[in-house]
């Protein structure tokens, strides 16, 4: 079924190899996080969507700033 999902979105195997590519790298972010702080890999995945969540914030907030306002 999960291939089925894969193959219904156009990606294929491609699609399935770029999703296990990206399951590895975030792995090793955490991994990283865990080992470097010294706490459990569930706090470091916490610490890594804490990230995520921050550098999207960012961005948002630069959007907003620097895109200036439509006018119709």
């Amino acid at each position: 079924m999960g291939y089925g999902v894969l193959a219904a979105k156009g990606g294929g195997f491609s699609s399935l190899v770029s999703w296990l590519i990206r399951v590895v790298i975030y792995d090793i972010c955490i991994t990283t996080i865990a080992e470097v702080f010294q706490v459990p890999r569930i706090v470091a995945l916490f610490i890594f969507l804490g990230i995520l969540a921050a550098i999207a914030f960012g961005g948002y907030l630069l959007k907003s700033k620097y895109a200036g306002s439509v006018d119709d």
